[in-house]
């Protein structure tokens, strides 16, 4: 990072210590002592803390301000960063091992409990809907949601913007059948979408963003009115059963800087961008339309989740009917 990004680091840092420590700190433990109850009070030793992360959002945020570094290097706490493309690759990681947490939005933890991924959501940020948006060539003829009808649109499978296309397809009278779904994940569909090869590109921040301002691209229809777009963190049950003090940490670090983040976008601005290697202008543009404030899933976002589940299993988009309170830890613990 240079000797600038490193300033506005060191910024950020001072700027949360000055802030009533003792009273975020209160707040936060109350709101995550829901998320990860006494259950998993018994912790045994951890020597690291891998965490999965895209090309965003606020886990990007904390890692430029090495924040969780300092809180955790006391207990013996390595964090070790893994960037992942999207929410699908991120999950199978999971899956697989080799990180212990991460964060993606609504579609991936439903295809990968679906999968038989043994993961629990440990808490979720605010909706986003103009985060995420379905987007057409500057010229393109295409004018409404319903001139989709019969034409080609590249997507990550198994990502939020998955569900979004599902949802807007609806609101327009469509069928999922009634268009032709390609799946690439995010650097390929990009270069669909500038060949031509595709009518229409369902995306997310800041892949969105920077294709409005170096493609000239024009949001057809966003997620407004049409889906919540949460992002959710999640675990390994196996290491939140074993430490859930690491985690519970690792959230109040998020919480902290989502409150400083809400209040300084400019900052927010210059660490995202020099963290994922875009113009601060297409950055600046993202986090407009950024949601910032982890807290604990609440019944309703439950029930979103669930409702999700059930529109993928209807269209046999996963393999099996899902129970989303499986993976999540009990509200009354």
């Amino acid at each position: 990072m240079s000797r600038d990004n490193n300033k506005h680091t060191v910024t950020i840092k001072n700027e949360l210590k000055r802030r009533s420590l003792a009273r975020l700190s209160a707040l936060t433990a109350t709101a995550l002592s829901v998320v990860l109850p006494k259950a998993f009070a018994q912790n045994k030793p951890a020597s690291s803390l891998r965490i999965g992360f895209q090309k965003y959002g606020t886990l990007t945020l904390l890692k430029g301000t090495g924040a969780l570094e300092k809180r955790l290097a006391p207990l013996g706490v390595e964090v070790r960063w893994t960037e992942f493309p999207a929410g699908p690759q991120l999950l199978e990681g999971l899956n697989v091992g080799s990180i212990d947490f991460g964060t993606t939005g609504e579609a991936p933890p439903i295809f990968a409990q679906a999968a038989g991924a043994d993961l629990l959501y440990v808490g979720n940020e605010p909706p986003a809907p103009t985060a995420e948006a379905i987007i057409v060539p500057k010229n393109s003829i295409l004018k409404t949601a319903a001139d989709l009808k019969g034409k080609k649109i590249v997507l990550n499978k198994g990502s939020n913007v998955h569900y979004l296309l599902v949802k807007v397809l609806e609101k327009a009278g469509l069928n999922y059948k009634d268009v032709e779904v390609v799946f690439l994940p995010p650097a390929d569909a990009r270069a669909a979408f500038e060949r031509g090869s595709v009518d229409a590109w369902a995306i997310w921040d800041p892949f969105l963003a920077a294709a409005e301002k170096q493609l000239g691209a024009r949001v057809l229809v966003d997620g407004k009115g049409a889906v919540s777009n949460h992002q959710f963190y999640l675990a390994a049950r196996s290491y939140a059963q074993k430490h859930a003090d690491i985690l519970r940490i690792t959230l109040e670090e998020l919480a902290k800087v989502d409150e400083w983040g809400a209040k300084n976008l400019k900052e927010v601005t210059t660490i995202l961008a020099a963290q994922i290697g875009l113009d601060n202008s297409i950055v600046e543009l993202s986090t407009t339309r950024f949601g910032f404030g982890v807290k604990p899933l609440t019944e309703q976002v439950i029930k979103e989740q669930q409702s999700i589940a059930d529109t993928f299993a209807e269209l046999k988009l996963i393999p099996r009917r899902i129970n989303i309170r499986d993976a999540v830890l009990s509200i009354k613990s």
